[in-house]
């Protein structure tokens, strides 16, 4: 991690926490713009952020443009009295598309050393060629004192300015800007250049032109800007603005224009909704049959293809394949455009039913490989080829056209990266590499959440408890979004030594359907409710992976009459694991059994193995929880006077039902069956079903043997 990083860490950070408190909370990356626009001033921030809409603090929507004016600006520059030559120029610097020092040289008037001089010049970054606000609250401050009539002038200056240099997208801008009514002769031009701006990856100024292009444009033109708008809008991650702007087109815009916008609308509605819309393909038939404009059909069927399997809905993703079957042979892509997609699919969902085809370009290309060979067991390989980010931008991906470079694909790498190292083993590293993300990226999209879903685990794992980052990240998740917050709260009890409570939260989650993400991310194996087994979930995740999570439910449910040999066997097997987080974890949970059982020497040696491997993959929080269980071990036999039975109940509800639990325990203070019939008000039948249940999952054959199993228990827990 550099310097530089953690810094902004641990600045933006606390911030983060704060505004969550004060019901305000904003996604990191919109945070760390405010710090940038706010001179990272906490109480400017904290005034601005609370003047915001919730979708702007969330990363939905763009932030406005000046930022508002709040009391904390106007006490910045409370007594800054300005000539209007001086006022002017300021304005100037705070509504140009560029830094560059010449052009507003020549709008003014003055040298660089006579406003280094001037009453503005302490104001004023003058370095290499680039004039900067030394604070850009200065921009917010000036914006709000300008008029209608004087801004105008000032554009129009820079419109000039601009046009005797031949710079045509700053000149247009700034004409535009100039007018005070409709210029639709500007119109066209903004709509081309914002085009270009948004397919180059710089979403926000694409935005903001191509804004200025709807509000001049009427007709077929204000169709295209809209278009334009809300591709940009997606491509920066703003949700919202791209679903307003493109759902202005449907059902009566123009339809290029109209199908051309649908890739963008199908990412913004399944972002928002928690799922990918229906549309039925003979209302969106075009009516001149042109083959561009099925080919625009055949992109968003395409994206909606891999949006449905990311949030594993099957029947929508058939449904929709077909749509794709359809266009796509319709203007004949099917190799370029169809295989790639419904591979993409498959692997989304863990299934391979069709060849496996290959695209170009950062999705269907370079991450479509690096999940690929991840899965394959080769995760070194698939890390490498996410690293080499410059290539995987370059050249065209039909899937993603025109959103090759944009912020939404660099986060949809991102959070993939994220998930290789956190398969590896590298849990500090992948929560190091995710929250830099975060700070810059929209990493709440991806894969319907997973982003948001790996912050609340590496938070877990490092931390013990969710961060402002994850926190944060949270709050900026749309309504209509699930993550399983269940088993975030199941591992956070288990990390704070609350057995019985992680029990509790994971019995809940397993009674609501087991959700979960598809791909494989680490939960809670080590506590087993009692009841029947989990539902099968098919789980996407690489062998070692898979290997890992078996061997810690043997662990879990190892009959204790065959501890040893299992032991044996699970231990063999775990050393071949390269993730040290993985074998930390069966480590850990061999010593736990293992000290339940009274091997005392036995049990020190799998913790102290556990304690090495969790501090190696930076998971902090794990080496803990084992540091506490050692702890235990070498306490004085004198902490054996706690109830035996009150930490008895928190390890054996891992392994029995709630009426098996309190038939055993009861068992094993010495109430008869009568008694307990008696106290549970069932019959002394129900009682011996139960206790025999409880006998044989626990490896136990008498009434003496359940007790002296308790207070083992009690010498760990």
């Amino acid at each position: 991690m550099s310097g530089g990083t953690s810094h902004a860490w641990a600045t933006v950070g606390p911030l983060l926490g704060e505004l969550i408190d004060e019901q305000i909370g904003c996604a990191p990356h919109v945070l760390s713009r405010l710090m940038v626009d706010l001179h990272a001033n906490a109480p400017t921030i904290r005034q601005v952020a609370a003047a915001l809409t919730r979708g702007q603090r969330q990363g939905l929507l763009p932030l406005p443009s000046p930022l508002p004016m709040v009391p904390a600006v106007v006490e910045a520059f409370r007594g800054l009295d300005l000539s209007a030559r001086d006022r002017a120029l300021l304005f100037a610097l705070a509504v140009t598309l560029t830094d560059e020092l010449e052009p507003l040289l020549a709008f003014d008037g003055r040298t660089a050393e006579d406003l280094a001089a001037s009453a503005i010049g302490g104001h004023l970054d003058l370095h290499a060629g680039r004039i900067r606000l030394q604070d850009r609250r200065l921009a917010i401050w000036i914006s709000a004192g300008m008029g209608s009539g004087e801004a105008a002038r000032v554009h129009a200056r820079l419109h000039e300015v601009f046009a005797r240099q031949r710079r045509t997208i700053e000149a247009d801008w700034h004409r535009a800007r100039a007018s005070l009514e409709m210029d639709p002769g500007s119109a066209r031009e903004l709509t081309r250049i914002a085009r270009g701006l948004s397919e180059a990856g710089h979403a926000d100024r694409a935005l903001m032109i191509a804004r200025e292009a709807a509000a001049h444009a009427a007709g077929r033109d204000l169709d295209e800007a809209r278009m334009v708008a809300g591709a940009a809008a997606i491509g920066g991650g703003y949700a919202l603005e791209a679903a307003a702007w493109l759902g202005t087109l449907f059902p009566h815009g123009t339809e290029r224009y109209r199908l051309q916008g649908l890739a963008g609308l199908l990412i913004a509605q399944a972002h928002l909704q928690g799922s990918v819309p229906e549309i039925d393909l003979e209302a969106l038939r075009p009516a001149s049959d042109a083959p561009e404009d099925w080919y625009s059909i055949a992109r968003g069927a395409a994206l909606a293809v891999p949006l449905c399997a990311e949030r594993g809905d099957r029947r929508g993703m058939r449904a929709w394949r077909e749509s794709l079957r359809y266009a796509s042979a319709r203007v004949g892509v099917e190799s370029k455009l169809r295989d790639p997609a419904v591979a993409l699919a498959w692997l989304l969902v863990g299934e391979s039913e069709e060849d496996d085809a290959e695209g170009t370009g950062p999705v269907t290309g370079g991450l479509m490989r690096a999940l690929t060979s991840a899965l394959d067991g080769r995760i070194d390989v698939g890390l490498r080829l996410l690293a080499h980010e410059d290539a995987l931008a370059s050249g065209v991906d039909p899937l993603v056209e025109g959103f090759e470079r944009s912020p939404l694909v660099d986060a949809y790498r991102a959070v993939a990266h994220a998930l290789l190292l956190v398969w590896r083993g590298d849990m500090g590293e992948a929560r190091e590499h995710l929250l830099t993300a975060s700070m810059t990226l929209p990493v709440s999209m991806p894969f319907a959440g997973l982003g948001v879903v790996l912050a609340r685990r590496l938070d877990l794992a490092v931390l013990g408890e969710l961060g402002p980052f994850a926190r944060a990240l949270t709050c900026a998740l749309p309504s209509a979004q699930r993550i399983d917050l269940l088993v975030d709260q199941g591992i956070e009890a288990f990390l704070d030594g609350d057995f019985d409570g992680a029990a509790g939260f994971v019995r809940l989650w397993r009674e609501l359907g087991a959700p979960q993400t598809s791909f494989a991310v680490p939960g809670l194996e080590e506590i087993r409710p009692g009841g029947d087994e989990e539902p099968a979930v098919r789980l996407i995740e690489p062998p070692e992976v898979s290997l890992a999570r078996s061997l810690r439910t043997r662990v879990a449910t190892a009959p204790d009459v065959r501890w040893h040999s299992e032991r044996d066997e699970v231990l063999r097997a775990a050393r071949t694991l390269r993730s040290p987080f993985a074998r930390a974890r069966i480590e850990a949970m061999l010593g736990t059994r293992a000290a339940i059982r009274g091997e005392a020497v036995v049990a020190r040696e799998h913790l102290r193995t556990a304690l090495s491997l969790f501090e190696l993959s930076g998971a902090h929080a794990w080496a803990r929880s084992v540091v506490r269980r050692i702890a235990t071990l070498d306490a004085d036999d004198a902490s054996s006077a706690i109830d035996p039975l009150a930490a008895c109940r928190a390890a054996w509800s891992q392994q029995l039902t709630a009426r098996e639990l309190e038939v055993a325990m009861r068992a094993a203070a010495g109430a008869s069956n009568r008694e307990i019939s008696e106290a549970l008000v069932v019959s002394v039948r129900t009682v011996e079903v139960h206790i025999g249940r409880a006998f044989a999952k626990l490896g136990v054959r008498s009434r003496v043997e359940l007790t002296v199993l308790a207070h083992r228990t009690n010498q760990l827990l």
